[in-house]
């Protein structure tokens, strides 16, 4: 759900970038492009932090027909483990690692959200793999039959089995089991749906919840995922954003096939139907990328930074475009801005020298050997089932109960969109009836059944980026009534947060003055004082007694 959060969108945007997650159903195409680093992920962690597997049961639901036919075998859960700070009667953090590859959250666990908490109260540390994910495969082959046991309430089931029967390697001689020690679980993205659920549905396994971006309300055509661009992006490139959107809608559904292809050319996206030419200008060209924006330089992505000086500037950008400005301008004047036309060929222009080189990129990268339609259509997504692929087991989910499909045609008619009206619900969930034989819209009351805008729960903490393109998918969603923050139900809005900002941390010998921003140490800092309270509770509840570590808290202020 780095990780449903994420939906719908093909993009090779994110070029280079590690997985910031939701990962939540849109297209988690353009996720695919992105070169997530495992190899140097684990050269560069700790070599305290070390990798487990337990065996947890494939199917935990033998009286659902849905998992027909049933299986009584088991199969290896992966999980990363870090003891390094525990103390006698301390807590367990779990940290779920969603919809990707469990190495990819490694530096939570070293150097982010993790330690914080279990430097603060003693903590076992550790991030737990989602099934169909990474290294926890339990079936050989992903074809539609052997995904049926992928689904929101079996990864449930494997926190809880796996909580209650674990034995640390290295404190055999500790009970840390659910019940016997505070269980405390956190996640980003959809792994913060994950997060919240667990303590919804498990209150005796886990004793407090973290959800940070979390998305509880599925929504099928989730065409607000660009409401955050609209109100949080640069004013400037929202408007000439959507006014060069219309221009490309105005040519698509104008009907003149050699005005469509000569648009396309610009682009140089030839030979791409018309919802595939839409979402990819989308993506390729930057609007999309508020999400993959971050404080820390070393995870922050520059591509709306790029996107919105070009669409915004009124010089060329690109030598290799300057030719083509007399197309740019014949395209602003018959998209229907005609009397606009010296303010938006440039931009125009700019936009199409972005997509093009950015295309390029993929073309001798990730996708060498293959056209731009192979590279960025829906059309052309992995159909082997014999690959364990995470993008597979994502579009699977977003398929039976997740959704959050982007679209532009589910944008308000009295609204100019910011993607093409000619992406619709059926082309970005093209794969659910062509990859998987899904023809029924996903059963998204499977997760909104447990309160959706309005879940909560005691002992379970939303936090949210005031800027997340998620945040129209949670408890923070703009229109939605506030809520009183409490220790026992925390409800903090970061301001000019993004993507689970809270879940970073600057590794060793990174320290930047002011870095991170007073936002995201605050709400860390709100993390640790309401999970102290919530311990006290276990402790008046289950004997014990949890104490701060102020001088290690001291410590970590002054590297702040």
């Amino acid at each position: 759900m780095k990780s449903f959060l994420t939906t719908t969108l093909a993009t090779g945007l994110a070029l280079g970038q590690t997985a910031s997650a939701m990962t939540p159903g849109f297209s988690h195409h353009h996720m695919a492009k992105r070169q997530i680093d495992h190899a140097a992920i684990l050269a560069s962690t700790s070599s305290h932090i070390k990798a487990y597997d337990i065996p947890v049961p494939i199917d935990h639901f033998h009286n659902d027909t849905r998992y027909e036919p049933h299986s009584d075998a088991q199969f290896h859960l992966r999980y990363w483990l870090d003891t390094s700070n525990y103390r006698p009667g301390g807590p367990v953090i779990v940290l779920h690692s969603g919809e990707f590859d469990s190495t990819a959250r490694l530096p939570y666990l070293e150097h982010g959200i993790v330690p914080v908490l279990t430097k603060a109260f003693g903590g076992v540390g550790l991030v737990m793999e989602h099934r169909y994910y990474g290294k926890s495969f339990p079936m050989e082959t992903t074809s539609t039959e052997n995904l049926r046991f992928l689904s929101v309430e079996q990864a449930l089931a494997d926190t809880a089995y796996f909580a209650r029967n674990i034995t640390f390697p290295g404190l055999e001689h500790v009970n840390l089991t659910a019940g016997a020690a505070p269980w405390i679980i956190y996640g980003g993205s959809y792994a913060a749906t994950v997060a919240a659920l667990s303590r919804k549905i498990y209150p005796d396994v886990f004793w407090g919840a973290i959800s940070s971006s979390g998305v509880p309300q599925s929504i099928d055509d989730y065409w607000q995922y660009l409401e955050a661009a609209r109100h949080f992006a640069p004013k400037g490139c929202v408007e000439a954003t959507q006014k060069l959107t219309h221009i490309v809608d105005n040519i698509l559904f104008g009907g003149d096939k050699e005005q469509i292809d000569k648009l396309k050319e610009l682009f140089h996206l030839q030979g791409l139907e018309n919802d595939e030419f839409g979402e990819t200008i989308a993506s390729l060209g930057g609007i999309m990328s508020l999400q993959s924006t971050m404080w820390d330089i070393e995870e922050d992505s520059p591509h709306l930074g790029y996107y919105c000086g070009a669409v915004t500037s009124d010089a060329p950008l690109f030598a290799s475009m300057r030719h083509r400005i007399t197309r740019a301008r014949h395209f602003v004047s018959v998209g229907g801005y005609e009397h606009q036309v010296n303010e938006l060929a440039m931009p125009l222009l700019n936009w199409a020298g972005i997509v093009r080189f950015n295309l390029r990129d993929a073309l001798k990268g990730s996708c060498k050997g293959k056209s731009a339609r192979e590279c960025f259509s829906n059309r052309f997504l992995n159909t082997d089932e014999t690959s364990l692929d995470w993008e597979r087991s994502w579009k699977y989910q977003t398929c039976i109960e997740n959704g959050f499909f982007i679209t532009g045609t589910g944008v308000p008619k009295d609204q100019l969109p910011l993607i093409s009206r000619a992406v619709t619900r059926d082309y970005a969930a093209w794969h659910c009836p062509n990859l998987f034989n899904i023809t029924d819209l996903p059963n998204v009351d499977n997760i909104n059944k447990f309160g959706g805008f309005d879940f909560s729960h005691s002992r379970l903490a939303h936090l949210d980026g005031a800027q997340d393109p998620w945040r129209a998918a949670g408890v923070h969603a703009i229109g939605q009534k506030d809520r009183k923050s409490t220790v026992s139900e925390p409800f903090i809005l970061v301001d000019y947060g993004v993507h689970h900002w809270d879940e970073f941390g600057l590794a060793s010998g990174t320290e930047e003055q002011d870095l991170p921003p007073r936002q995201v140490v605050d709400a860390q800092q709100a993390m640790v004082g309401f999970v102290g309270e919530w311990l006290k509770e276990w402790d008046a509840e289950k004997g014990g007694k949890h104490t701060k570590d102020t001088t290690s808290d001291s410590a970590e202020a002054d590297e702040l």
